[in-house]
């Protein structure tokens, strides 16, 4: 079953809406662990890009990256560079010699704290970025349950358009799985038009069934994204953990005809990494959860490494940093 609506000439996957926590299918969940890892560590080594076509897939990656800044020391000005850098992330000569001038390539979001929303989202008008909001008690998840709500319901009028919401991690290990699903659709509910993306914070989730059973609980919850990591925790974004989500994605479109996009953040700072990606999304996957609307790299280092990449396939030596725009 395939669920589409027609927006500005453009068929689109219709949102997620969620459904009643069914903790039966939530059970059925199990995973092997020695079979997923032995997955994972396949997929380099079998699918390789080279040439033109590496080059297109690096220029695809930047079309998903969240470029992100969560710093102590964010200030509305790095704010604006990032965004510039946002809407024009490559160098036009660049572009020009990739052929890619008119393609219109820009970053899939920016994202940062709450506090910096207006300065990001002026600094991206004109455009269709959007800017996404860390909320919830960002990264570890413990205030109290209303200022939660608050956080969302703030950011969204402040003009976020995505929040990226971390979960309480302790509804999964202890295994109260109504809890987190409360808490969830209630996020959700708190966004309005907001697209959600949960943070599972994986490396914290104690086992692989876990991440796999939580993953299910927030798109029964409505989540329009899950994400792997905060980019705080001691082991962020790993591809077994990728294969155990994108596989959880599969079989809830499979079973309910609703697409819920994935974001592996934490880590990945070189291109290699984002193409590594990209292979298990298109392969675990299909070519659509390539694309922005259905997966994002949470990055901040990752767009400079993919330019001094692209720089070496046009003229075959890696320029220095200084040739680049800073981010």
């Amino acid at each position: 079953m395939v669920l589409t609506e027609r927006s500005a000439g453009r068929e689109t996957s219709l949102r997620n809406p969620g459904m009643p926590l069914d903790l039966e299918r939530v059970a059925q969940v199990d995973v092997n662990r020695s079979a997923v890892e032995r997955r994972a560590a396949t997929l380099a080594p079998r699918r390789t890009v080279k040439k033109e076509w590496q080059a297109a897939w690096l220029l695809r990656a930047i079309t998903c990256l969240d470029l992100t800044t969560l710093a102590g020391d964010d200030t509305p000005g790095n704010v604006r560079r990032l965004c510039a850098k946002a809407r024009t992330p490559l160098r036009q000569d660049m572009l020009e010699a990739l052929g890619a001038e008119s393609l219109g390539i820009h970053v899939g979001a920016v994202c940062v704290y709450h506090n910096l929303i207006a300065p990001a989202v002026e600094a991206l008008r004109g455009t269709d970025i959007p800017v996404a909001a860390v909320s919830t008690g960002f990264p570890a998840g413990q205030n109290p349950f209303e200022q939660k709500l608050g956080e969302i319901r703030a950011s969204v009028q402040a003009g976020a358009r995505e929040i990226d919401i971390v979960i309480s991690r302790a509804h999964v290990l202890t295994g109260n799985w109504q809890a987190l699903y409360d808490e969830v659709r209630a996020f959700r509910e708190a966004c309005g038009d907001a697209h959600l993306k949960t943070i599972l914070a994986t490396h914290e989730l104690a086992t692989l069934r876990n991440v796999g059973m939580a993953s299910w609980v927030c798109m029964m919850a409505g989540a329009d994204f899950i994400k792997t990591s905060t980019g705080k925790e001691a082991v962020n974004a790993t591809l077994p953990v990728g294969v155990v989500m994108t596989r959880a994605i599969r079989e809830y479109y499979e079973e309910t005809g609703y697409k819920v996009g994935f974001k592996p953040a934490g880590g990945i700072r070189a291109a290699k990494d984002a193409l590594n990606w990209l292979i298990l999304m298109r392969e675990e996957l299909c070519e659509e959860w390539t694309r922005p609307a259905l997966f994002r790299l949470g990055a901040s280092s990752l767009l400079s490494d993919i330019e001094r990449q692209l720089s070496h396939f046009l003229t075959g030596h890696y320029a220095a940093a200084h040739h680049f725009p800073m981010p």
